[in-house]
């Protein structure tokens, strides 16, 4: 089997209200799918992240360098095809968008192996376990939300059976250094600090007892500042930390790893193994977070959850994107002894609820099990996909204030 082809397909929801982080603003849902061909008939699905721009400059790395490079190659030769995409580039760095871009390929190949063999994906991996626990992945800032909203959202997600919830915190316009103030619409949702200490509050005691509460800050503090937030916060028991501190921050992670007893989770902004080993044996991080799509793929994700397991931390990857960085993330994870719990997108995304002919369906008790097909198990739903497809002329990004 030969690979023949390497095609991209480029989507895109335009959100009715928007929703923001700590830093970044997010009118709309971008989405890059990959997919790689062979002459056997088998194609490989997956996605490579695009966060932060234009799709068409991560789709560009794609099809105009990585496609050469794999093309008449065999697609069982992953390691092989890993390798040569990211040394032949290597003098342009080894983060950043050539991750991103090799993420989206990698993923594909392995879902064309697991279709050859017949075997889902997760299985092929390792299959440690076959059905995972989500978390709700939500709490984000938004024009009409304010703590009352936040709460009431909150609340529901636990009554829908969820046993952790997670909310964004940092979006703080009087903290110095925070790098909101260099980002698109650095006015819209802004909240005082002492708000978000409210915020946090207010979730809370909006949950279930039990049930989890975890706080993404995005990189928008400083040690000091993300310090001086958990001395008021830990004592609404809080499951982790995201992010607290910028991603190349990595004595001030951990430092902020020492000083608390809350986990610090990260850094789903890093890319790649050299970085995620820095991350991991300098003790800044408590909680591992790679993220197939961004990371550098099935392959490299592999090699830094071994890492990180070999340091006795866990894996929580962060799952952001559309139905494919789902399905890719959730076969990852039930591969690996040191993870299983799923970060679960609750903010409105057809690109994720209707990509599929199969939906991923989250039980009543909170999780999800993977599926029995080979591969990702997944086809792609044409109608979702010509409904949002971003043809080329068409495509545009937010502009700065």
């Amino acid at each position: 089997m030969r690979i023949t082809d390497v095609t991209t397909i480029k989507l895109r929801y335009q959100m009715d209200v928007p929703m923001a982080d700590a830093i970044h603003y997010m009118p709309d849902r971008p989405t890059l799918l990959v997919q790689v061909h062979t002459d056997a008939g088998i194609v490989g699905l997956g996605e490579a992240a695009a966060y932060g721009g234009y799709l068409e400059s991560t789709e560009a790395i794609i099809l105009g360098e990585l496609r050469t490079t794999i093309l008449g190659a065999d697609p069982l030769s992953v390691e092989k095809l890993w390798a040569m995409m990211a040394t032949r580039a290597h003098q342009r760095g080894r983060r950043g968008m050539l991750m991103m871009a090799i993420s989206g390929i990698d993923i594909a190949l392995w879902d064309i192996i697991g279709q050859a063999t017949k075997t889902p994906l997760y299985r092929l991996l390792g299959g440690y376990r076959d059905t995972l626990t989500a978390y709700a992945s939500a709490g984000f800032y938004a024009g009409d939300k304010g703590i009352a909203e936040l709460a009431e959202e909150v609340g529901g997600y636990s009554s829908r059976g969820f046993r952790h919830v997670k909310i964004k915190v940092g979006r703080n316009p009087e903290i110095m250094l925070n790098p909101l103030h260099e980002m698109p619409a650095s006015d819209y949702a802004t909240v005082a600090l002492d708000e978000d200490i409210e915020r946090v509050r207010a979730a809370r005691e909006a949950l279930s007892p039990g049930v989890g509460l975890a706080i993404d800050a995005n990189n928008a503090w400083t040690p000091s500042v993300a310090l001086k937030f958990m001395r008021e916060v830990e004592r609404f028991d809080i499951a982790w930390l995201e992010e607290p501190v910028a991603t190349d921050d990595i004595e001030g992670s951990a430092l902020v790893a020492q000083r608390l007893d809350t986990p610090v989770a990260g850094y789903e902004t890093e890319t790649g193994l050299p970085g995620f080993r820095e991350l991991i044996a300098r003790r800044a991080v408590d909680i591992v977070q790679p993220d197939v799509i961004w990371t550098g793929g099935i392959t490299e994700s592999r090699k830094v959850a071994a890492l990180a397991q070999a340091y006795g931390l866990p894996i929580i990857p962060h799952v952001f994107s559309s139905g494919v960085s789902s399905i890719a993330n959730m076969h990852f994870i039930a591969s690996l002894p040191n993870a299983g719990l799923l970060e679960f997108d609750q903010n409105p995304n057809p690109l994720r609820t209707e990509l599929f002919e199969e939906p991923i369906e989250i039980a009543s008790n909170g999780t999800v099990r993977l599926p029995d097909r080979p591969g990702l198990g997944v086809t792609l739903n044409q109608e979702t996909i010509d409904r949002y497809r971003v043809e080329d002329h068409k495509v545009a990004v937010t502009a700065a204030d």
